[in-house]
């Protein structure tokens, strides 16, 4: 919890009601985004974002796997993320493993439906190699290095420029002579294919604070908030996952209007992330 004075907590809501918050920005509106391709070369995909003073890494290690019982025809994907002690004081000890454990659920839920990969924005069988035998597992790893508020956001925006970097191995598969018997694989070290990341959606998150919520909020506004709400946004404007924390209930009528300006503010910030991914590869391929 921030140490922030009587004074400067009424300062924050004051400036919230009055739709000019302390860095200037209205309650809609995001801080300036940055993103960075390929920044962990051992990685299969990779990237940096930074939103205002939070920092956060993603990365993509696709591993040889055995498809699911249930899912037989499919891959796996995983999600966890890192809290880094240096990137705030709250981060060390049980508080960094707590919000770690928060922000990786948080994240499976909004961006793969959940552990099952049933509503991921990732094709699933694109994975598969041979079925019911083989297949890639994905392992996808955040790291928060600097924390100033609204870290699923931008892990959320890291991973899916992370997924658009990322190169899977072709394979060659050989079946066994017979159905119990491993086939035998060949893996490319020259040919990759690019995965598909275009449907994995946007998290938007919504800090109420006071009577009114706000956007992208900074680590000052997220020690004052009663609740916040993410949902996670595909670009045909769906909503694929929601999340709550926060111990303030919210009326239902609160939340479809949350809904509401959250399919909206999606269209422009999937819109700006992928600007920033493009550019972000052009320098890659350049450099």
């Amino acid at each position: 919890m921030m140490g922030l004075s009587l004074g400067e907590k009424n300062y924050i809501k004051g400036g919230i009601a009055d739709d000019l918050r302390c860095d200037g920005r209205r309650r809609l509106d995001y801080r300036s985004i940055a993103i960075d391709t390929g920044v962990i070369p051992q990685a299969n995909g990779s990237a940096r974002v930074r939103m205002g003073s939070t920092d956060v890494i993603a990365s993509v290690k696709a591993e040889l796997g055995k498809p699911s019982s249930y899912r037989h025809d499919c891959g796996k994907v995983s999600i966890f993320v890192d809290c880094s002690p240096t990137a705030a004081p709250m981060f060390e000890g049980r508080g960094g493993d707590e919000l770690s454990t928060e922000l990786s659920v948080a994240l499976e839920r909004c961006l793969l439906g959940g552990k099952s990969g049933s509503g991921a924005g990732i094709d699933l069988s694109s994975l598969k190699i041979v079925e019911g035998k083989m297949c890639w597992d994905l392992y996808i790893d955040g790291l928060v290095i600097s924390s100033d508020g609204n870290l699923l956001d931008a892990l959320g925006i890291a991973i899916k420029a992370a997924l658009s970097n990322t190169g899977i191995p072709k394979v060659e598969a050989m079946p066994g002579t017979s159905a119990e018997e491993e086939p035998e694989i060949d893996i490319s070290d020259d040919e990759f294919t690019r995965l598909d990341s275009s449907k994995v959606p946007i998290i938007v998150t919504l800090t109420k604070v006071g009577r009114h919520y706000v956007v992208d909020a900074t680590i000052e506004e997220e020690s004052q908030m009663s609740s916040a709400v993410s949902m996670s946004v595909n670009r045909q404007g769906d909503v694929c996952g929601l999340t709550k924390r926060g111990g303030a209930g919210l009326d239902p009528s609160i939340i479809i209007d949350m809904v509401s300006v959250a399919k909206h503010l999606s269209q422009q910030l999937i819109a700006t992330v992928d600007s920033e991914i493009y550019a972000a590869e052009a320098r890659e391929s350049s450099a």
